[in-house]
């Protein structure tokens, strides 16, 4: 007699603190032996990169990764009809009002009996035949955690030649990662700085700059367009600038529907 085989959760755990990362993933594995993980991330790029070949069920991601944060990543699982819980060192409305079957959050430090109720929620989530449609519960998550505007770049001191110079985050039209120096690309002038890219980008508007490679950030309106080549590979074709920028599959998500 034939039976049926069941194919087993799948999860990402996506936690860019080591303590959190190894106590998340000790407690999973006694709380829900039967989860496979297909993937434990130390930051969102690879999460993302995870996501695309894993299709997890469910990921746990830290909502306030450097770079690309649990957000971008949560944006793609959902996309693939997984579940998500976020994260996070702060208790407040913007993260508790999200509480809900299909996108849940965990605070640090994590408290065993509190993951064993995340848990059950997303075993019982799980047995539904549809899942919830969360993208614009992300949204709006993503709204309310944006930084205040205040905070964010408004000048780079970057150098150009043997000199530096003050250049006005509105005239950049791209970062590019380049050996231990990162590019500062406007329309007619480029610069060097040393400041890493994931590390800029918390400073950023998420709505003015994309990330869309692993060493690459554009500003969404220098882009005239994008072009998709015969491997289905997309690349950017400048307003202002000759040169094209790659983007890769890991973020060829924000490009869907354009």
């Amino acid at each position: 007699m034939n039976q049926e085989v069941t194919r087993p959760t799948t999860g990402l755990i996506a936690e860019d603190e080591a303590p959190q990362r190894r106590a998340l993933h000790e407690l999973l594995r006694q709380l829900w032996p039967d989860l496979q993980l297909v993937a434990v991330c130390e930051d969102g790029v690879a999460a993302l990169e995870a996501v695309e070949r894993c299709g997890p069920d469910i990921a746990f991601l830290d909502i306030r990764m450097p770079g690309v944060g649990g957000l971008d990543v949560a944006r793609a699982v959902v996309a693939q009809g997984g579940l998500v819980v976020f994260i996070t060192a702060h208790d407040d409305h913007a993260v508790s009002a999200f509480e809900t079957g299909a996108i849940d959050y965990l605070l640090k430090p994590l408290q065993p009996l509190r993951l064993e109720r995340a848990v059950a929620r997303l075993q019982q989530r799980l047995a539904l035949a549809r899942q919830p449609d969360v993208q614009s519960l992300i949204d709006e998550l993503e709204t309310r955690l944006r930084p205040a505007a205040e905070h964010r770049v408004r000048w780079i001191s970057a150098s150009i030649g043997d000199s530096v110079s003050m250049i006005g985050i509105d005239e950049v039209l791209y970062f590019q990662a380049q050996d231990k120096y990162l590019r500062v690309v406007t329309a007619t002038t480029e610069a060097l700085i040393r400041t890493p890219l994931k590390e800029l980008l918390a400073g950023l508007d998420p709505d003015q700059f994309w990330q869309v490679h692993r060493g690459v950030a554009v500003r969404v309106s220098a882009v005239a367009r994008v072009r998709r080549d015969e491997l289905g590979r997309l690349s950017i074709l400048l307003k202002q600038r000759p040169e094209t920028l790659p983007v890769s599959a890991t973020f060829a998500h924000r490009f869907r529907g354009m």
